[in-house]
């Protein structure tokens, strides 16, 4: 598998990748691992359930996030993992799918969905402990990236070929809304979030870029500053402001809802960084942290102006991060989820961030 200069491009199969993760596929390819490691596990039949495994919090984990005081993390075959001591010890859901889970959201302690395989939405109203099927479509032979939710009622997920998706009452009922965006090549869309004073934003393949200041009734593309593929967005909290990232650590930040972009530079001890960026937070003090392929973590405390990085010695690919307890993250991606330090390093370890 060869990373492109342009577009999401192909995979090891000639179709085109799902880009939301592909990133850390291609890490895996670089570890000798394969891109094997990011197929679903095949079910019986369309009711299966996820497989309950004692090594599931070892597995491959794509999104990780706070339900209240819980963490709730989701990855392959399915399986759904939530901590009630901020990530020391994992318990597995009960969840009606063995496809891979690629994203996973919540608007308060106990109302949250996932999406991931076959266009499948699952929902909780626990806490993430139960989930229930809300959506499928087999027919579509593609995966949902992300999704964002206004509050428990009104909420969008996309995905790959331009999928768009909108509910209004909780997920009860979902409709095909992609239309409302002009995507005629239906680029993948891998990203959907939230910018203060803006609106909703979409990053995509080949440096695709849509708004709507409307939340979501209507789009308009943007003009982008990269044709690579975007894997994600970060909102900063000051009004309008965000940063976009994606394939060889390209990282721009826009502070007008995406009229204008300035690249950010990203350095470590060897030059500068080439590992895609896949996944990223904003802590509770304003900090902002992303996280890569090759253990790649990056912080931020100037609104994403710079960036200190730390790679980690396991160099496992990383796909997303949250905040834990006592200034301590929480990473997902390749060998599950764990507990790190501020800056990435495993608690305890002695470790200098990179400028």
């Amino acid at each position: 598998m060869s990373e492109p200069v342009r577009g999401g491009g192909t995979c090891a199969t000639g179709k085109r990748a799902w880009p939301r993760y592909w990133a850390l596929a291609l890490g895996l390819a670089m570890a000798g691992l394969g891109s094997g490691a990011l197929a679903s596990e095949p079910a019986a039949d369309d009711s299966a359930w996820s497989v309950l495994s004692a090594r599931s919090e070892r597995g491959l984990m794509l999104d990780v996030v706070a339900a209240g005081p819980r963490l709730v993390a989701v990855g392959e075959r399915g399986h759904i993992l939530y901590s009630d001591d901020q990530g020391r010890h994992w318990s597995q859901a009960k969840v009606p799918t063995r496809q891979l889970l690629t994203a996973v959201a919540f608007v308060d302690a106990q109302h949250g969905w996932a999406v991931g395989h076959d266009a499948q939405i699952l929902a909780t109203t626990d806490g993430g402990v139960t989930w229930a099927k809300q959506f499928e479509d087999l027919n579509r032979q593609a995966p949902l990236l992300d999704l964002w939710f206004k509050d428990a009622s009104t909420g969008f997920a996309v995905g790959a070929y331009g999928a768009l998706l909108a509910t209004t009452d909780g997920g009860q009922h979902w409709e095909d809304v992609s239309a409302r965006i002009d995507n005629p090549d239906q680029f993948h869309f891998n990203a959907i979030g939230a910018v203060k004073d803006g609106g909703l934003f979409i990053v995509g393949e080949q440096g695709s870029l849509f708004r709507s200041r409307d939340w979501g009734l209507s789009w308009e593309k943007v003009q982008g500053p990269y044709e690579g593929s975007l894997f994600g967005l970060l909102p900063t909290g000051e009004p309008r402001t965000l940063l976009v990232y994606g394939l060889r650590g390209n990282l721009y930040r826009s502070t007008d809802f995406g009229d204008t972009w300035a690249n950010i530079p990203l350095r470590g001890a060897r030059g500068p960084l080439e590992f895609a960026l896949s996944g990223a937070t904003r802590l509770a003090d304003g900090t902002l942290v992303l996280v890569g392929n090759s253990g790649t973590v990056l912080r931020s405390s100037d609104d994403g102006k710079t960036f200190s990085l730390f790679n980690r010695p396991d160099r496992l690919s990383l796909s997303a991060v949250t905040a834990g307890a006592n200034g301590t993250l929480v990473l997902a991606g390749q060998g599950g989820v764990r507990v790190a330090a501020a800056t990435g390093a495993d608690l305890g370890q002695q470790q200098v961030s990179q400028p």
